[in-house]
């Protein structure tokens, strides 16, 4: 019940008469209520018997009797109203930053409510009068603040009650007689009602605005993590490659050294033979000293005793034929660095296949744009294929549409991320490919460079080129490709062109600034019958 009776307004239970809380209420027929003694007296002082709220006339003066229904209602009320002034407890000292009672004279207590009307602050004892007195109770207590008077008109001296719309201000009463003329007004209530709702619209959007960040934080960690976690894939097979290399390296280098040693048998072998000559020397020239040392002897029976031994040379080896050829070394490093090269080729071919591999993940769904292409091409019902036809075509001159260079573009348009497509060229004699700008020309004679906006290889007169800045030939692992992979990294600035035959890179544009949207592009390149093909991605084995 105290709870209902807090909902109601305190004029509810106030007598129109005294201004006082109902004491014995009686209620007349036209629906008004009054303290009986204050009805009575009305009358008393009175000729006719009329309501003092409405003024309708009693032709007899009505029998009161009291209502007790608004009687409790009012008991309550009052019971109330005391409940909520001894709830209140003694307040302490004001503190620094609090706001203090105007009304003590010694010791300054906290003020628990302010009165605009008295443009003044109250401690409890201070406030009661306001609680109590039915002239104080209509003033409008808050609770309590500082600078009472910037709540107050500073030209009427009045409180702040009305919100001019056509201003954007708050103003007392008075504004709108005397200096806010035919300008819009407003409780401050109800705007404080807009305003609160327009809060709670802003409130909202910023609450939005934080969750889409904490989203896009997510999205940033999600993609430093996977930028982690490729690097760290990449630092792996790169630390591996590069150790395989080493070893190769290694590997060549022993094998070469090897090679080297093994050609120095022949220097071996003649050390061999000389240390045999020089033995065979030593032994002669010791027989010849024996010889000259017997011809000079006196002795006749021991020169002619010691002659069949003397006179016969000792044995040795008939030298004649006997050669030793001298080993050639020439080109020993040039074949040992090329087997290398040729290790390393094929380690990178292997590199080139995981890569490819990698790029097709990326693989999209790219068809052509028919308002783009020149009159004398000829695209397939699906847009997949495109080929050179014989004659003009009558179509409509659209400004997208080329005019003078014999090209087509995708759909599909790419401002981010990666993307790859794959596109037959077998039984070509020329085209070119790639992927351009957007917003490229499309009317006049049009070179192919990124500075006009394509980034694109092409094979010509048997030749293929890089149509970079300036345009180099390209060497190639087979003669020709016959498919040709396209990938492009937007952020990173990578376009790269892929035999996919052969799994190998043909060339890579670097380090390219990207500021638009990026399309695929095709050229069918001189009148030959077989057709450029956009083919669906099957991934290398």
């Amino acid at each position: 019940m105290s709870a209902t009776i807090c909902l109601w307004s305190d004029d509810q239970f106030l007598c129109s008469i005294c201004l006082d809380s109902f004491t014995d209420p009686v209620s007349t027929s036209c629906g008004h209520n009054f303290c009986k003694t204050c009805l009575t007296q009305y009358w008393n002082n009175n000729v006719q018997c009329v309501c003092p709220l409405c003024k309708d006339v009693f032709v007899t003066r009505p029998e009161l009797h009291v209502n007790t229904f608004i009687s409790e209602l009012a008991a309550k009320f009052r019971q109330a109203a005391e409940c909520k002034a001894s709830s209140i407890s003694e307040q302490p000292a004001a503190k620094p930053g609090d706001v203090q009672c105007d009304f003590c004279t010694e010791t300054k207590l906290k003020a628990i409510m302010s009165c605009l009307k008295c443009e003044a602050s109250f401690c409890q004892t201070h406030l009661e009068p306001h609680l109590t007195t039915a002239r104080l109770r209509s003033h409008q207590l808050i609770h309590p603040v500082d600078n009472l008077e910037d709540r107050m008109c500073k030209k009427h001296k009045k409180p702040l009650e009305l919100f001019c719309k056509t201003d954007q201000t708050c103003v007392c009463s008075l504004c709108p007689v005397l200096d806010h003329k035919n300008h819009e007004f407003v409780p401050l209530e109800e705007e404080y009602e807009g305003k609160k709702v327009e809060l709670g619209k802003s409130e909202a959007e910023i609450q939005q605005k934080i969750q889409q960040r904490r989203l896009k934080i997510q999205e940033f960690k999600r993609s430093a993590k996977l930028s982690r976690k490729a690097a760290d894939r990449e630092n792996a097979d790169g630390v591996q490659v590069f150790t395989a290399l080493q070893h190769h390296v290694e590997k060549s280098k022993v094998d070469f050294i090897k090679t080297v040693e093994e050609k120095t048998s022949t220097e071996k072998q003649a050390e061999c033979f000389i240390t045999v000559l020089q033995q065979e020397i030593s032994e002669l020239m010791k027989r010849a000293a024996e010889v000259r040392q017997l011809s000079h002897s006196e002795d006749l029976l021991h020169l002619l005793q010691s002659f069949p031994y003397i006179s016969t040379a000792p044995p040795t080896k008939d030298w004649t034929q006997v050669r030793v050829h001298p080993r050639s070394y020439e080109g020993s490093v040039v074949k040992a660095v090329a087997q290398l090269v040729e290790t390393i080729r094929k380690e990178v071919m292997k590199l080139q296949q995981v890569q490819l591999k990698r790029v097709q993940q990326f693989a999209v769904d790219v068809t052509l744009n028919p308002d783009t292409a020149h009159p004398s091409l000829v695209l397939s019902d699906d847009a997949k294929q495109v080929c050179h036809g014989d004659a003009w075509r009558k179509v409509p001159d659209k400004p997208q549409r080329f005019d003078k260079c014999v090209r087509v573009l995708g759909k599909q348009s790419f401002s981010s991320g990666r993307f790859y497509f794959e596109v037959q060229v077998k039984g070509k004699t020329e085209w070119n490919l790639g992927v351009a700008r957007d917003k490229i020309r499309r009317k006049g004679s049009i070179s192919l460079s990124p500075e006009e906006g394509y980034w694109a290889v092409m094979l010509f007169n048997e030749k293929f080129l890089a149509l970079d800045s300036p345009s180099c030939f390209v060497s190639l692992a087979k003669s020709k490709p016959e498919k040709v992979g396209v990938f492009v990294d937007y952020e990173e600035g990578l376009v790269s062109f892929y035999d996919v035959q052969a799994a190998t890179l043909i060339f890579s544009f670097t380090s390219c600034t990207f500021t638009h949207n990026l399309v695929p592009y095709f050229s069918p390149g001189g009148k030959n019958s077989a057709p450029l093909v956009i083919s669906a991605v099957r991934h290398t084995q």
